[in-house]
């Protein structure tokens, strides 16, 4: 609880207003702490403001401009959508072809002979008698086209095991997918995989037990039907081959097939100039966005005589008072700012720096029509001519990417996208430097450290602050007991004449 003081009882003075008027002036200093520590928790904000901005633009650059398959966006047309789907890969040049289909690849199927079994929720020891440890192995065929040579053992208690759990775990662990026909009492094995492995498709067999065998499932005693998987054949440009599956992939595009063909199928590919273009006309905008922002920051002026408001300030003001006196004197915390004005003039520069080592032809911007404005009030800012970059596009993607993020041992050799994200790390790492990041402690920055070395100061002051006003109130109160003694003296003297 504070202590309650009581002054000017003698002398008649407003002795607590007095003091608060005298620590006005003693907290001046403290005030002007106070200021300067609001200000330097501005500038550290600000900073954090602009790292992630740099950050975001530098994703932007690696998801867009900086990656192939920006580039490898294609028009496909294909003369009989029913036969064959083409998409594009990863393939940075035009395709065409003509393709025949002689027969769809079909998976290998193997359905067992009647089994007795009607209900498939029942046990396997209920079902087939079978006790003891029952291990399964199951080959099918792999994507590539062969027979698995390992398989997929799945090991069970028949006395535990339903059939359709069993059913589950094939179908989930294995190569195969399993059906089980209660009305027709047979089971349906199907390859996930289609294509001839030549020879046995599925291979059924047991590792300990007798459960494949119980079913006439196995090569000793099978009593079902096996249909042994196809082959894809198709005449590509001329040239019959096959493939295990109806979806492969040719020089970096991808085929499916969907139905045999009584004739050539064609299908050509054209860049797709409004998406590539939409991610070039992206990366220009942003980059705008930020020489923009950092030109602002930097160029932002600074009103000296707009401090920031102590508590006392803003008791005695509007909001809206309050939100215009502080728009002017958080202004220009990064006037000027070297690390900022650095990194503004390297990444216009790493845009501008022809490429060398190319080998398109291609190794500056201005050959696909992205340039400088010519107004000097944009500062720097990207312009694009549509039409030239158009044309730049459905002439080679390939030169743009290159020009964007070609890669080499120095900074003349690499593209323009892995320039601007080493440019921005090497500004954002100085900034993290100077300002940390919301999860950094302040002894790990240069603001932080100061912003705690102004906490020491303002608690040593506050401390002598306290002193000084103890101080005061021993000086009044000393004042107050003369005045009282005065008072009595003069009582005793007037009753003395008085007597």
């Amino acid at each position: 609880m504070a202590d309650m003081r009581i002054g000017g009882l003698a002398s008649g003075m407003d002795t607590d207003q007095i003091i608060k008027d005298l620590m006005k002036a003693e907290r001046i200093p403290l005030d002007k702490l106070g200021q300067k520590k609001q200000y330097l928790e501005w500038q550290r904000d600000d900073y954090r403001d602009m790292n992630k901005m740099m950050f975001d633009f530098s994703n932007l650059i690696f998801d867009g401009v900086m990656k192939k398959g920006t580039y490898t966006q294609k028009t496909i047309s294909v003369s009989d959508p029913s036969i064959v789907a083409v998409k594009n890969i990863n393939s940075t040049t035009d395709f065409s072809g003509t393709l025949e289909v002689g027969n769809l690849a079909k998976s290998a199927t193997t359905i067992s002979g009647v089994t007795g079994i009607t209900d498939s929720s029942k046990t396997i020891k209920d079902l087939m008698g079978l006790t003891g440890t029952q291990k399964i192995n199951i080959k099918s065929v792999l994507k590539d086209g062969t027979l698995d040579p390992k398989g997929t053992s799945i090991e069970f208690d028949p006395e535990k095991e339903t059939l359709n759990s069993l059913i589950s775990k094939i179908n989930q662990q294995s190569g195969v997918s399993v059906f089980f026909d209660e009305l027709s009492q047979k089971f349906s094995f199907t390859a996930k995989n289609s294509g001839d492995a030549t020879g046995n498709d599925i291979v059924l067999s047991d590792e300990t037990g007798t459960f494949f065998d119980s079913l006439q499932l196995t090569d000793s005693n099978f009593s079902g039907v096996r249909q042994e998987g196809v082959n894809a054949t198709f005449t590509y440009n001329g040239l019959t081959t096959t493939r295990p599956s109806n979806t492969f992939t040719i020089n970096g595009f991808e085929l499916t097939l969907k139905n045999e063909s009584t004739g050539p199928v064609t299908f050509t590919s054209s860049p797709d100039t409004d998406k590539i273009l939409e991610k070039l006309v992206k990366f220009v905008d942003e980059y705008n966005k930020l020489i923009e922002k950092v030109n602002g920051e930097v160029n932002e002026k600074k009103y000296r005589d707009f401090q920031p408001l102590t508590a006392e300030q803003k008791e005695s003001m509007e909001e809206k008072e309050i939100e215009l006196w502080e728009e002017k004197s958080r202004s220009g915390t990064l006037r000027n700012d070297s690390v900022l004005t650095s990194g503004l003039n390297k990444m216009r520069t790493d845009l501008y720096s022809p490429i060398s080592g190319g080998t398109t032809g291609v190794g500056q911007l201005a050959q696909i029509g992205i340039e400088t404005s010519s107004n000097y009030l944009d500062r720097g800012k990207l312009i694009i001519d549509e039409n030239k970059l158009k044309e730049a596009i459905s002439k080679d993607p390939n030169a743009i990417y290159e020009i964007f993020a070609k890669d080499g041992a120095t900074s003349n050799e690499q593209g323009i996208a892995r320039r601007l994200r080493d440019t921005l790390k090497d500004t954002m790492d100085s900034i993290e430097q100077k300002a940390g990041k919301a999860s950094s402690t302040n002894n790990t920055f240069t603001l932080g450290r100061l912003l705690n070395n102004m906490d020491s100061q303002m608690d040593r002051f506050e401390d002598r602050l306290i002193q000084v006003e103890d101080r005061y109130w021993r000086q009044f109160t000393a004042m107050e007991k003369a005045i009282q003694r005065s008072n009595e003296q003069s009582m005793f003297l007037m009753n003395q004449f008085g007597g």
